[in-house]
């Protein structure tokens, strides 16, 4: 593949527009559901739970977070308007029935008042960060106290293998995400590191090494 094909898988994954935007936030969404369902589980939702996601996608996985307990209010927060507009549109039930509230943000503030969530997760969205311990701090301000953050992304080691990855993309180990993480108030209560058989962009069959961390405030 040349460099600007490259580069147009990088952008698109980082920032969905367009019909390829619709066509990777499929792709996606079918790549990442198991990471995704493993961090749904891993913040062992409670009843009347607030509950935010970072960088949703199409939110096709939204009825997956509902099963977990009753009377859960569900938040998403995305910086691709398309993305925005698909999960609205997927998710239309929930949302007129206002248990799913879908907002776009700039990726850095988040537009909620402090101590606000009982859980918030995120997953494959880390390498997009543009100022990692900042926004850590944001997640720590909107989390109530004994909160829980699950952070989910695949590993440095496998990511590096992916061509597109050396554009718009920060890489992390397992290492390096505690690194980040000590330099904030969290605890770090649960790691995990699994390894997934998935397709990889380029239509071939490969091994994903991904890593679950959850976080309490």
């Amino acid at each position: 593949m040349k460099k600007e094909e490259l580069q147009a898988i990088a952008a698109q994954l980082k920032h969905p527009t367009g019909e390829k935007g619709i066509e990777m936030a499929n792709m996606m969404h079918e790549t990442n559901i198991n990471m995704t369902r493993h961090s749904i589980q891993n913040l062992n939702i409670a009843a009347e739970n607030k509950i935010l996601e970072l960088g949703h996608g199409n939110a096709s996985h939204l009825e997956f977070v509902m099963q977990q307990a009753e009377k859960l209010t569900y938040y998403g927060l995305e910086m691709s308007e398309l993305m925005f507009q698909e999960a609205r549109q997927i998710n239309r039930d929930y949302v007129s029935q206002k248990q799913a509230f879908f907002s776009l943000y700039d990726g850095n503030a988040i537009p909620f008042q402090d101590s606000f969530f009982d859980k918030i997760f995120t997953v494959n969205t880390i390498y997009f960060w543009q100022e990692p311990e900042k926004f850590l701090l944001e997640i720590y301000r909107i989390l109530k106290p004994d909160g829980n953050f699950c952070l989910t992304f695949a590993e440095e080691n496998f990511m590096k293998q992916l061509p597109f990855t050396a554009y718009e993309f920060t890489l992390y180990s397992t290492e390096k995400v505690q690194l980040l993480i000590e330099k904030t108030a969290f605890k770090i209560v649960y790691t995990e590191t699994l390894t997934e058989k998935v397709k990889s962009k380029m239509g071939e069959l490969v091994d994903r090494a991904f890593t679950t961390i959850v976080l309490e405030k």
